[in-house]
C-alpha cells in the first residue's frame, strides 16, 4: 500500500453531489451524481458509500478537500459546513479548493487556460490560470464577451469547462475549447479537488467563494429591537 496520505474530497457547488477518496495517484473510489436538490442529505451518505467501497475508515483520512465554489450559494454552504464538521470531529485539516481551479487542473493541466462554469442570466463564472495552475486574476461573473475582452492580453491557450458560454468565450479569444464531463461540461472533479488539497497549505479554514449575491431575498422588515 502507498504511504501517501488518504485524501477525502467532495463538492456540491452546483446541481450535483461528488466525492472521492484518493491516495497518491490511486483513486480508491469516486462518484458524481447529478441532482437539483437534496445535497445536504445525500452528500454524507455518498461519502459513507465511497468509504465502504474503498475499504477505508474515516480515521484514516489525512486531509479533507472541499469545493468552495463559485457556484450555487446553498450547495457551497452545504459542502463547506460538512467539511468543517468532519475536520473538527476527526482532528484533520479541511482545505478549500476553488471549483474553477479544479476544472483547470482536470481539463487543461500544463496549459494557460480560462476555467469556466455556468452562471446565470447569460453569464459565466470564469478565472484564468497559468500553465502551473497559479491564478492569473480573480474569478468573476461575466458574459463570454466580457471575459474575452478582460483577459485577451493573457494569450490563453484554451477555455475549459461549461459548454454554454465556454465555447463562445473560446471563439472570442481564438483559443481551443475543452468541455468537461456531464451535459453542461462543468461537472465537478472531486479527484482534482483531492490532489489540489494534497499540495495546499492546510492552515487556512475553507471559506465559500461567492461571485454574486445569494438568491435568498433579505427580510422585508428589520428585526425587533433587543430589550435589556
Amino acid at each position: 500500500m502507498s504511504d501517501a496520505p488518504l485524501i477525502l474530497a467532495f463538492d456540491s457547488s452546483a446541481a450535483h453531489c461528488a466525492a472521492a477518496l484518493v491516495r497518491g495517484e490511486a483513486v480508491l473510489a469516486a462518484r458524481a451524481e447529478a441532482m437539483e436538490r437534496g445535497q445536504a442529505e445525500r452528500l454524507p451518505l455518498l461519502i459513507e458509500e465511497l468509504r465502504a467501497e474503498a475499504g477505508a475508515a474515516l480515521d484514516d483520512v489525512a486531509r479533507i478537500g472541499v469545493g468552495i465554489g463559485p457556484g450555487n450559494f446553498t450547495g457551497v454552504r452545504i459542502a463547506v459546513a460538512l467539511a468543517r464538521g468532519l475536520a473538527l470531529a476527526l482532528g484533520r485539516p479541511a482545505i478549500g479548493v476553488s471549483r474553477l481551479a479544479a476544472l483547470h487542473a482536470a481539463l487543461t493541466p500544463g496549459r494557460a487556460a480560462l476555467a469556466v462554469a455556468a452562471g446565470r442570466r447569460g453569464q459565466i463564472l470564469a478565472q484564468p490560470f497559468a500553465a502551473d495552475g497559479a491564478p492569473l486574476a480573480p474569478a468573476a461573473a461575466l458574459t463570454p464577451a466580457e471575459a474575452a475582452e478582460r483577459w485577451r492580453a493573457l494569450q490563453l491557450a484554451a477555455v475549459a469547462g461549461a459548454r454554454e458560454g465556454g465555447a463562445q468565450a473560446a471563439r472570442a479569444l481564438g483559443a481551443a475549447f475543452v468541455a468537461g464531463p456531464g451535459p453542461a461540461g462543468d461537472a465537478p472533479h472531486p479527484v482534482a479537488i483531492a490532489r489540489l488539497a494534497a499540495g495546499a497549505d492546510p492552515r487556512e479554514r475553507p471559506a465559500p467563494i461567492y461571485l454574486r449575491p445569494a438568491d435568498a431575498a433579505p427580510p422585508a422588515e428589520a428585526p425587533p429591537p433587543m430589550l435589556d
